[in-house]
């Protein structure tokens, strides 16, 4: 008998120094989703997640709220967890990367790569804000781009002309935190030397990621590797380096050691759930240990892939903890065809969405788009209503309602004690394969379009048997109660095979239909002499004045 999976996901993890926007919410509802479909194959699949909670901006965004940092991103935390929350995103556990667990992980995995000598230190040259004094970070430094000579662009790239330069490249360069000249000072960096990982990191990224982004992955192969900066000079918030004094951890060498950090905070609260199980390599796993090794994901963002396929893979395997089993890479929302802009009134906010719509609804419309590949999700806010009315409300929704009021009205709540047509439900059966498979290659949107054909399917058996005809000429005769009850069948099977995604929707169906919550296995027996509660009205239209709503922009 084949051992059960064991599966770790995780989401990155949301900057503490703003609110959630449609873009973060496409990554951790396509990751909720995946781990919701794995749970309801019975599988053990952890979920852990938490907020990126230091660097320069969480520093300068605190002193400006004249609060400390620690304040600052405990609220935001709490913020992002109620929005998760809202749009009905489980984490087994979300923590934070300025955790204990944290910065001892952290200090580890620098010690064990600096015995290995994989830690080279540079002199640098940096930006420094003589009135701040602090070195600045690139994207603090804006001036006259060298190229194309247009004023207020960043020190490392224009948005104007797209070129890439050197922040003292900048004609006129000023400090955006404090307007003044920055001077060049030199100091002491530490750096990963990521180069030694060459070999290993071309073999592992052609396994572990998506063909597209292995294919780009070669290009900065070809380019040759660079030594990474891991060092910042205070002030900076952050965990200062093991015998470094005034010497931090740059943000990005934390960040995704917080995925360790949340899952040991985990397995504090699951005795049984053991860390090393999860994160040591072969090597390090004791030999009696037989259990196959667990899986680990992680679902990122394109602008992100640098760090998590190769400084992320290089950190682990060196320091002696596993590689991820596939990093799932996805690609932007853009809204309305365009980027999200403040100014047109596209750049939502999760509370701003949750003041006018339905959160299944946003759920349900990127699981219809969303695929494995590396591909941008546009949110037509036209095609996203017609798709929630027609697909959820004009097709699902309306298959339980067009017969429940028989089933009430005629038969006291109570199913038939037959099943009037079979092959019908096993039609449905036998699509359960095809959408598992598609749930588990991240092919949501063809799932969700295999289910909205069974949803026609079940609508058009439903007006050829015309059961108000049959009431009305004959009265409410058995043939009307199995007609009705076929279809309360069929629903249920939709309903479940969408419960990834609309996990709302289906407890709701579960206690219409006075059921306990539904799993993949539990549709094999249908419903019949079962007494069902009275229909409530599931979901309700989009209307244009909704969409209004929520693209007005703050005049």
């Amino acid at each position: 008998m084949p051992q059960q999976r064991r599966i770790l996901v995780t989401s990155a993890l949301p900057y503490a120094n703003g609110p959630l926007h449609l873009g973060h919410l496409l990554e951790h509802i396509q990751t909720d989703i995946w781990v919701r479909f794995h749970r309801m194959q019975d599988r053990e699949c952890i979920a852990i997640c938490g907020s990126d909670a230091h660097g320069t901006p969480i520093m300068i965004k605190a002193e400006q709220l004249g609060i400390s940092p620690e304040v600052l991103v405990k609220n935001i935390q709490a913020e992002h967890e109620q929005h998760f929350k809202d749009f009905l995103i489980q984490y087994d556990y979300y923590h934070t990367t300025h955790s204990e667990e944290n910065k001892t992980l952290s200090s580890l995995i620098y010690e064990r790569l600096k015995e290995r000598g994989d830690i080279i230190s540079k002199t640098v040259q940096q930006a420094f804000d003589p009135v701040k004094n602090m070195f600045l970070p690139d994207r603090y430094v804006k001036g006259t781009c060298p190229r194309c000579n247009a004023e207020d662009q960043y020190g490392d790239n224009c948005e104007k002309c797209g070129a890439t330069y050197d922040p003292t490249e900048l004609k006129n360069p000023y400090s955006v935190l404090s307007g003044s000249t920055p001077v060049q000072k030199t100091s002491e960096h530490f750096f990963f030397n990521l180069p030694r990982y060459t070999d290993f990191l071309t073999e592992w990224t052609q396994q572990h990621l998506q063909g597209e982004v292995a294919n780009k992955l070669k290009e900065w192969f070809k380019e040759g590797l660079k030594p990474w900066d891991i060092s910042r000079d205070a002030p900076y918030f952050g965990f200062e380096i093991p015998g470094e004094p005034g010497k931090y951890f740059y943000v990005w060498l934390d960040a995704p050691i917080g995925y360790m950090a949340s899952f040991k905070k985990y397995c504090e609260t699951r005795p049984k759930i053991s860390f090393d199980d999860f994160w040591l390599d072969e090597l390090q796993r004791s030999s009696k240990d037989t259990h196959p090794m667990p899986e680990l994901f992680h679902f990122v963002g394109k602008d992100i892939v640098y760090f998590h396929a190769l400084f992320w893979p290089a950190l682990l395997h060196g320091s002696g903890f596993r590689t991820p089993t596939s990093i799932f890479t996805h690609g932007f929302v853009t809204v309305q065809g365009e980027k999200m802009s403040k100014s047109r009134g596209t750049f939502i906010t999760a509370e701003r969405y949750l003041q006018h719509l339905n959160p299944e609804y946003l759920r349900y419309y990127f699981a219809a788009k969303l695929g494995s590949r590396l591909e941008d999700i546009d949110l037509s806010f036209e095609d996203f209503r017609q798709r929630i009315n027609a697909d959820l409300v004009g097709k699902v929704v309306n298959i339980a309602s067009r017969s429940a009021r028989f089933i009430q009205q005629y038969f006291n709540n109570q199913l038939s004690a037959a099943l009037v047509d079979p092959d019908l439900y096993q039609r449905f059966l036998d699509a359960q394969s095809v959408i598992a498979e598609d749930y588990e290659s991240r092919e949501y949107a063809k799932a969700v379009r295999t289910i909205m054909s069974l949803a026609d399917t079940a609508n058009q058996y439903i007006d050829t048997q015309k059961p108000w005809t049959v009431v009305k000429e004959s009265g409410p005769i058995e043939s009307v109660h199995q007609v009705c009850t076929l279809s309360l069948n069929l629903f249920r099977l939709l309903i479940v095979y969408l419960k990834p995604v609309l996990p709302g929707l289906a407890a709701q169906v579960e206690n219409f239909l006075n059921l306990p919550p539904q799993n993949w296995k539990a549709i094999q027996t249908p419903l019949l002499n079962h007494t069902i509660n009275p229909f409530q009205p599931l979901m309700t239209r989009i209307e244009k004045e909704m969409i209004e709503a929520i693209l007005k922009t703050d005049e």
